[in-house]
């Protein structure tokens, strides 16, 4: 195994390691181990799946996920927009079509 492959790998399971690490014991201590420059050399699909393990030990505990209270305010103000006409606005079919025929123009 070639020296760039080794690090990989080795890249490879500190993330698993992190990922694990921090959304069950709320720490980054294994990320000292890893460079930007370490996570920059693995190729594109193994830092889109880096992204993905961090994410989902995210969204795992979205408790854990602080908003303001200025968010929350408009958070809420808009949650009771939609109450209120939930037929307003765009399906998520016409936002996709207008976003890949380019027509999209936020007002």
């Amino acid at each position: 195994m070639n020296e760039a492959a080794s690090r990989r790998g080795l890249i490879r399971a500190l993330a698993v390691t992190y990922v694990s690490v921090f959304s069950e014991k709320g720490t980054m201590s294994d990320m000292n181990n890893i460079s930007i420059s370490d996570i920059l050399e693995l190729p594109i699909q193994e830092r889109i799946r880096l992204v993905e393990l961090i994410w989902d030990s995210i969204a795992a505990v979205p408790e854990a996920v602080e908003i303001s209270p200025e968010l929350k305010i408009e958070l809420e103000a808009r949650m009771a927009e939609f109450e209120a006409n939930p037929e307003a606005g765009y399906s998520w079919e016409q936002v996709k079509s207008c976003l890949k025929d380019g027509s999209w123009r936020p007002t």
